[in-house]
């Protein structure tokens, strides 16, 4: 299976929706109430997300969508813009990224990352906790959690940062 990772189109759309849902069901399933996962109108709402995400002219000069694809089909998705919060020291924040559970370790969420955050940048991100595939994942990656946590939706997140390669 060949992932191959580039900007996300209009086209891609109803595939973003899809691998965003069914992976936070894969990811969340436990931590997110299962009738929120299993509400029928969740991929619609990310149809629309991804949509205005993809053609709002507010977001987009600033906002790097990616997707990955495999035999012609969607299967992850990242997207990174500017960072939110006032004590940010960062010039980018990864705000999604999720791949479908079966392409794991087969380097297309490397890729997507890498699609969306300028490496000689600093960067940050809030990912679940406990989610410990992500967290390895974003330390392998160079991020460390700063001891910032929030808690939204009832989920705990906690913050991770790195420096950028010109830093």
């Amino acid at each position: 299976m060949r992932i191959t990772v580039r900007p996300a189109l209009l086209d891609d759309v109803p595939g973003l929706a899809r691998v965003h849902v069914e992976s936070w069901r894969e990811t969340y399933r436990g931590l997110f109430p299962d009738e929120m996962l299993d509400d029928p109108g969740f991929i619609e709402r990310r149809e629309r997300f991804w949509t205005k995400a993809l053609t709002s002219e507010q977001d987009r000069p600033t906002a790097r969508i990616a997707a990955a694809v495999s035999d012609g089909g969607v299967v992850g998705v990242a997207m990174a813009s500017n960072p939110q919060g006032e004590d940010a020291t960062w010039t980018q924040q990864l705000y999604i990224l999720y791949t479908y559970a079966a392409v794991h370790g087969r380097g297309g969420g490397s890729a997507l990352l890498d699609a969306v955050l300028d490496p000689d940048q600093p960067a940050a991100l809030w990912v679940a906790n406990p989610n410990p595939r992500a967290q390895a994942f974003y330390r392998k990656h160079g991020f460390t959690p700063d001891g910032r946590t929030k808690t939204e939706d009832g989920i705990e997140e906690i913050r991770m940062t790195r420096s950028g390669r010109n830093e």
